[in-house]
């Protein structure tokens, strides 16, 4: 399983997908509502990005915010935003959703703090998948599914971070 190193700062997260509007928006929803139960909020940072500038401002898309309300996740006050090299230097983690994102963001860094980037699904690896597949094409049971892989990446990301910065 991936992890960072202590560091003294309040840890960070930043999740990656293309559009920032179905994967990493639910992630960030999904991660924060995990941090929020664990009484972390004032102690890790959760954000998300998309690798493209196709929807900057964007609200994340109305199935996977439906399908996350199902659960108990709202991901109405999101926005996308576009991941940026200063993320690099800002977060200790950056989980992208797949690999295309994964190599973009690499590019990305300039070669600069690669030890951050992670496939978000390596947090996973009793689901024996690397990527998360990108329900936006799809029908309505991939938002379910994707959110299945989220929860699951989530727990362990967590428990990751906890670990790492004693918290």
């Amino acid at each position: 399983m991936p992890s960072v190193k202590k560091g003294n700062k309040m840890p960070s997260v930043v999740f990656v997908c293309l559009g920032n509007i179905c994967r990493s928006p639910t992630a960030h929803g999904v991660f924060q509502n995990f941090v929020d139960a664990a009484g972390l909020s004032e102690k890790i940072k959760v954000d998300s990005a998309g690798t493209s500038s196709w929807h900057i401002g964007d609200a994340p898309d109305a199935r996977a915010q439906a399908e996350a309300l199902l659960r108990g996740y709202d991901l109405s006050k999101l926005k996308a935003r576009q991941a940026m090299p200063q993320d690099f230097h800002i977060f200790d983690y950056i989980c992208a959703m797949d690999q295309s994102n994964f190599d973009d963001l690499a590019q990305l860094s300039a070669g600069q703090n690669l030890s951050k980037l992670h496939l978000f699904m390596d947090f996973a690896p009793e689901w024996q998948m690397k990527q998360i597949p990108d329900p936006y094409y799809g029908n309505d049971n991939g938002f379910a599914d994707v959110l299945d892989m989220i929860e699951a990446a989530s727990k362990r990301l967590l428990a990751d971070m906890k670990r790492n910065f004693d918290l």
